[in-house]
């Protein structure tokens, strides 16, 4: 089942529970899925639950903590994790960051380059990149 499949059963589930802010945040994810689909160079939903998870994000902090804007975007948030994949522990990527060099890659770029489909939506690639960097100190 796709992720879109998922949304789409999920949305059927809101609208009969009349969860109203729970069936917006659905409806939004699927807006995002729709204009990828029907843009030039669509990517992976993975992708566009990621990217549009930064967004609300980043939104948050337009609002002040409290108000109902804000409330409203954190109910936002916490629906649309619920389709991100399970995060990492920090341990759990430098055990792979050793491995990766451990085969043989000995500079950041081709550590990276294995690493980051193994930690995609996952863990931070900022974070992870700053690990990588630690570990070839």
């Amino acid at each position: 089942m796709t992720l879109m499949d998922q949304v789409n059963n999920d949305i059927k589930e809101a609208m009969k529970a009349r969860q109203q802010e729970r069936l917006d945040a659905l409806r939004m994810l699927k807006a995002e899925y729709i204009k990828n689909n029907t843009a030039a160079k669509p990517t992976d939903e993975l992708s566009v639950t990621i990217g549009h998870a930064k967004r609300i994000q980043d939104s948050l902090e337009m609002y002040q903590a409290g108000t109902p804007a804000y409330t409203k975007i954190v109910n936002e948030l916490e629906v649309v994790k619920n389709y991100l994949p399970k995060g990492m522990e920090e341990a759990e990527v430098v055990g792979i960051i050793n491995d990766i060099k451990a085969k043989g890659a000995k500079d950041m770029g081709a550590i990276m380059k294995e690493l980051q489909p193994l930690i995609k939506g996952r863990f931070d690639g900022k974070r992870a990149s700053d690990l990588v960097k630690a570990a070839l100190a």
